[in-house]
Parts: C-alpha cells; structure tokens; sequence
C-alpha cells in the first residue's frame, strides 16, 4: 500500500500506484451545452487538474483511470479544434511531442547543500545542544540519569520537526506566479541538471499552483520517488524486452529522470513529495511546518508523515516507532531528518560551508538477516579483475530479496574466514547493495569448506597473477574480459551507443557477431534482425546510434577500451596532449611520464599495453571501422590562451574541499578554458592547488611538496569577468 500524501491512504479506496481506483464519485460526461465547446474546455481542464489533486494530494480520488482518459481524450480533440485556445499548462500539454535533445545546468539561487548524518542517539542529543547554545538557550545540567537535556522543559520555545530521511533523487521545482517554470536537480548542490519537461510529464506535479494569490516566485524542493509497485512493473518490462534491470527504486528512478523522452517518464509512475523550500519571494509563512501544509494547499504533494514536536524525547520516541512502521512504506527511507522549525531561528543558527547547523539525519542501521553461503563465483571483469560473488539461499532484506552478494577479494574472505556453508549475517549498506558482514562461527557443523582463490582464470584457464588483494587474468584475449570490456565500451560515460544494452551486448557476443570492438560499427541490419526481441525499428536505432558513436573522437575511445590506469580523467589527459592515436602510441615511457597525473607506474603501464599487438590491431581495426580517433580536446600551442591574460595558461591545476561559488566539474571546465589541466591528485607537477573547506590530505601534500595555494576568495580575484 503507498502510505503517503501523493496517494491513497488507508482511509479511502486503495490502488496499485500508477492506477486510478474506481470512483466514489460519478463525474458527467459533460454539464454544460455540448454546443459550448471553448467552455467544455475550461471545464475540462479544471476538472482534470481537480482529479490529480483528489489522486495525488488528498488521497481521496473522484474518478476512475478510464474515466480521467476519455476526458482527457476530449479535451486534447476540442484543443486541436480550437488552436487559437491552446493553453502551455493544460493537462494535455504535460507530455512534449518530441524528446529533448539533452540536459541543460543551471545554477541554484539558494544551494541545495547536504545535511549532516548520525547514528546514535548520543549524537542527536550533541546536535540539540549545539542547537540550543546557538540560540543562547538555557541548557539544563545533567542529572544521575545524563538525560536532563531530553526533558520536555529544555528550550521549549525551539520546536522541532521530524520527516522521514527519503531516499529518492532530490529536486528543485521553481513556481513564478503560480506557474512551474523550473525543475532542477540538486546536482552538486549548486547547479544541477534542468528536466523540465520530463517533471512536466507527472501528473503529481502541478503545473499551477491551485490558488488566486499566488507568490512571485517559489521554489519547493523534495523528492522523486518510484513506488516499490511501479518498480516491480517496471522491472518485468524490461525483463520481457531483454534490457537490463535496475539494481533498485531509487536507480530507476534516476534513469527515468535521465531519460530524453519524457514519454518514458510518464509512463512509469514517479511521485514527488515536498520537503523543503529554496528561493521564495511572497511566500508569508513562519515555520516549515507551515510551509508544508501551505504547499499542500496549492495542490503539491508533501509527506504526510511529518510530525512537530516540543522536546527532543518526542523526537526519539518517533525515531524508534517509525523505524518499526518504515517498512510497510512504498518508498525507501533510510533515517529520519529533524530539524528546527522556526525559520527565523533556522536564520539564526546558519549553516557551515556545507551543510545547515538547524537540521540533521538519524540514520537507521542496516537491516540484517541470517541465511546460507552456498557458492562463491569468480566472475571475470573488464580489466581482468577476478571478484567473487556469493550465491546464498534467497532471504528477504530492507524490502528485497537477496540471493547473491560480492566478497570484493580474496583477502576480504580470509579476514572475515567464510566458507562455503557458512550461516552468514548480510546487510544492505545504504539500504542498497547487499553484502556479507560476517560468518556465524558457532553455527558451524564441520562440513564447511575453506574458500581458496582460483590458480587459473575460471573463463579461458589463462594465468593470473595477484597485485595487493586482487586477482587479475593477465590473457588479453580473454573472451569474458572481451563481454566485460565490450559493456563498458557502449557505456554512457565512454562510447555512449544509443540502443545498446548489456543483454543486447550478451547476444551479440553469443552470436558471433562481434569479437572486436571494430566489430560493432560493421552490423547491418540483418545481422541485427536475426537477434531475439529485435524488430525493424530497434535495429535502426541501433544502427543509428552506432553511426553517432563513430565520432565521438579519441577522449571517449581511450576511456572505453579497458585499459588499466586509464580512466576518463587520464583519458582527458592524453587527448588533451595528443592529437591522435597515432601519436599517443609513438610516445616513449619518460615523454608519458611527464603528464600530469602519471607517474612511473602508470606511464610503463600504458606504454606496454599501447606497445602490445592487440592495441594496435584494435586501433587499426577501429580506424577502418569508421571511428574517428582524433583527439577532440587536442590544443595547439598557438590556440593556447596568453600567459598575461591568463594566471592558468599551461599550468596543472587541483581542485580540493568544498567551494561556495563553483561546483567542482564546473569549475574544471572553466580552467581548462583558460588553459589549465585539472588533475585529480597532488604531485611534484602540480603547480596550482585550489583548496576549499575541509580541503584534507591534499592540502597537507601541496604543503610538503611547496605547492602554491589558494582559496577561494584568491580563485574568485584571479579569474577574468565572464
């Protein structure tokens, strides 16, 4: 059942999200004269927006899903009668005609920071206190019982609220006169991607506030979530067309809100639940606990579970009952969020650089659950990567059903002596991913059996070698590396194939169609056709998205082809200093040694691989593919930036800490317009390092090492006007 505002309670009819339940309340087929066509459109678009706040705010719905379609199906017919009428925020209008061509950023008027976390009740009572010393509030003594600080009468008039810690993707949605204009995720918290037009197309959100005096802006910030229902449906989808499946709600959810088509968004049955506030202009309210019941007035979702209480023993009293009741949610919460509700108070205590000093996170711990180690698995990654995996006898955790767990190595297992037929304990950490905390020694019978690591690859019986805790295949023509490689190659982040998933990777691999990376880009559509659950249009767009990977230059090349060391920044690095694939093979180990970012180690290490026949074969190969492999980010010395209009020309730059100003990946970009090279870590080349709070290790090395330093107020001085 979904326990929450954006649907139906346990008061009123109860659905499976994403579907109406049948009306309580007859609704007409029309009640004006049929002849009046542009008032049925006003009626209809009143009527529509009514039924989604009945469904979704009020929990108390008023017509059923077939009737909210065949008015909606009215409606859209009368608008394409009547052009002149059409209206940006009727209901029709949530989803576009086509897909966006991608995801703008934009930056946050008010930061969307993170709220510190804790684990024990003794934590909680210490951010109470501070709470109260920052608002010179009479803190009691403690007593025989240390608990003084929890009695009813400890700063009285300090409110606090309770909501559950929702572990969903956090937006921002910004209203300018009562009209959604925005949404914005949190990003890094000062800029985050616009999806505007996938938010458009939920009908949990309103696209008008429902009121005559609305404020001049406001934005209502609070979570996405995907019901565990429209997860399991989803899932079944996916299944059924052979794509991969989300690991979990909160995965799919992000992917959905990835998704270029919001067609696809509106499909699969996200809600939002308001929990918070960012800019406002015209917005009349003291509390947050206020704010929320006013955001509920306007027809916007917010949790239902949130609760004001006068002293901090309320609070733990709630925290320990919701952690009982949380299960039975729709939704993944992880902890409870309390915070000061008083907004001039929240102004008074402030925030550090980068979290709020007027709120914090209880975190629950980890679910547990007892069952049986059956196997354990070596499974074969992209980079040779030996991992064992865990087969153990399904048992239900944090709202799943686990059966397999990694042992991340094999110095892992010997620490924590498992073995096969074990009893073993399991935990999700962050309620997602599942993992073996220990044995249960005294269960143990004699029958189990010591796990040792593999002597030869489980795939293809080449040797391995050990290098610290990881086993590693060392045969580059593994053919389960190849699959592994293959999967990381049309990854977003690398080759970005358009179309191609991890199973549609899997048949073509089985099918001997592809044993090259080249390989991909010589499909034709017949050799496509004959796959399973592949139809005429899947293909093209297969094709399609392979003709656009062509281009993607050498950065994305080098960092799809699995080589060790060399990730996407490393692959930056190198595109940046050579202008092709040729060049960069050519290159002796002392001239790679010289990049930033490479030391020996690395440099030997991709010389050798670069050096090998397989590379070069699979450069070749490329290249009579089609695929480009010139660098895209290559620099000619004469384009480089004047050293005297700009301190960063030429200069290797690190970027630590927290920065108000910037996001980090924003900032990265603008120095490498004015040409820097931002690298990762700190070392004798570095010639610049950007520290901001809580900058850490980094800023001790840039010490040692004699590293120039700034911090952000230098940064801000020195860069040009925009």
């Amino acid at each position: 059942m979904w326990i929450d505002s954006a649907s139906p309670s346990t008061s009123g009819p109860v659905t499976t999200p994403g579907t109406r339940p049948q009306a309580r309340v007859r609704i007409p087929s029309a009640v004006t004269d049929p002849g009046d066509e542009i008032g049925r459109i006003t009626e209809l678009r009143d009527l529509l927006e009514r039924a989604n706040r009945a469904y979704y705010v009020d929990a108390d719905p008023i017509m059923s899903d077939r009737d909210f379609d065949a008015r909606l199906e009215e409606l859209a017919g009368l608008e394409e009668a009547h052009p002149d009428h059409a209206d940006p925020d009727s209901p029709t209008r949530r989803v576009g005609g086509e897909p966006v061509e991608g995801f703008e950023t934009a930056p946050h008027t008010v930061p969307m920071t993170s709220i510190d976390n804790t684990y024990s009740i003794e934590d909680l009572r210490a951010w109470y206190e501070r709470v109260l010393k920052g608002l010179d509030r009479e803190i009691p003594e403690s007593g025989d019982s240390g608990n003084d600080l929890f009695a009813a009468g400890a700063g009285a008039d300090v409110d606090l609220v309770c909501d559950p810690k929702i572990d969903g993707v956090a937006i921002s949605l910004r209203y300018e006169a009562g009209r959604l204009v925005s949404a914005t995720t949190r990003g890094d918290g000062a800029r985050g991607d616009v999806i505007t037009s996938n938010v458009r197309a939920m009908r949990s959100i309103p696209l008008v506030l429902a009121t005559d005096d609305p404020p001049a802006v406001v934005e209502i910030r609070g979570e996405i979530v995907m019901p565990n229902s429209s997860f399991e449906r989803v899932n079944a989808e996916r299944e059924a067309r052979g794509e991969p499946l989300f690991a979990n709600a909160r995965n799919s959810t992000a992917g959905t809100l990835k998704s270029l088509d919001p067609a696809i968004t509106a499909s699969r049955g996200l809600r939002f639940i308001a929990h918070g506030r960012g800019e406002t202009d015209g917005v009349e309210v003291e509390t947050y606990s206020g704010f929320l019941e006013l955001v509920r007035s306007w027809g916007v979702p917010a949790n239902t579970h949130s609760r004001a209480f006068s002293s901090i023993e309320e609070v733990v009293e709630r925290i320990e009952a919701f952690g009982r009741e949380r299960r039975d949610l729709e939704y993944g919460v992880d902890g409870m969020v309390v915070r000061v509700d008083r907004f001039d108070l929240q102004r008074d205590l402030g925030a550090t650089a980068k979290a709020p000093r007027w709120a914090i996170a209880f975190k629950y711990p980890a679910e547990q659950a007892r069952t049986r180690l059956l196997e354990v698995e070596w499974q074969v990654g992209k980079g040779g990567t030996l991992t064992p995996r865990a087969t153990m006898e399904p048992v239900l955790v944090a709202g799943t059903t686990v059966r397999h767990a990694t042992l991340h190595n094999i110095e892992e297992i010997r620490r924590k002596d498992l073995r096969v037929g074990d009893v073993v304990v399991i935990e999700k950490a962050g309620e997602i991913i599942p993992q073996v905390v220990e044995a249960v020694v005294s269960e143990r019978t004699g029958t189990e059996v010591v796990i040792e690591p593999p002597t030869v690859c489980p795939a293809c019986g080449g040797p391995i070698e050990q290098e610290g805790p990881k086993l590693f295949c060392t045969n580059p023509e593994c053919p389960a590396q190849f699959r592994e490689k293959l999967k990381w190659f049309v990854g977003r982040d690398q080759m970005d194939v358009d179309g191609l998933g991890e199973k549609l990777v899997d048949q073509l691999v089985d099918a001997d169609l592809v044993h090259h990376f080249a390989d991909l880009f010589l499909l034709k559509r017949d050799d496509l056709l004959g796959l399973e659950r592949m139809g005429e249009k899947s293909a093209d767009n297969l094709l399609e998205g392979l003709e656009v990977a062509r281009t993607r230059g050498l950065t994305r090349v080098l960092a799809g082809m699995g080589i060790r060391h060399i990730g996407a920044s490393a692959a930056k690095v190198l595109a940046r200093h050579f202008p092709d694939a040729d060049a960069l093979m050519a290159a002796s180990v002392e001239t790679l040694e010289e990049l930033p970012d490479f030391g020996e180690i690395t440099a030997r290490s991709l010389h050798d691989h670069l050096a090998a026949d397989s590379t070069r074969d699979a450069f070749r190969r490329l290249a009579a593919a089609g695929v480009s492999l010139r660098s895209d980010l290559h620099r000619d010395p004469a384009d480089e930036p004047d050293p005297v209009d700009s301190p960063f020309a030429g200069k290797t730059v690190v970027i630590t800490g927290t920065l108000e100003s910037f996001g980090r990946k924003e900032l990265a970009e603008r120095l490498e317009d004015l040409g820097a090279t931002v690298t990762g870590s700190v070392s004798k080349k570095t010639d610049l390092l950007v520290a901001g709070e809580k900058a850490g290790s980094k800023l001790r090395k840039a010490a040692d090492l004699g590293v120039e330093t700034w911090d952000e107020a230098r940064l801000i001085a020195e860069l040009p006007e925009v």
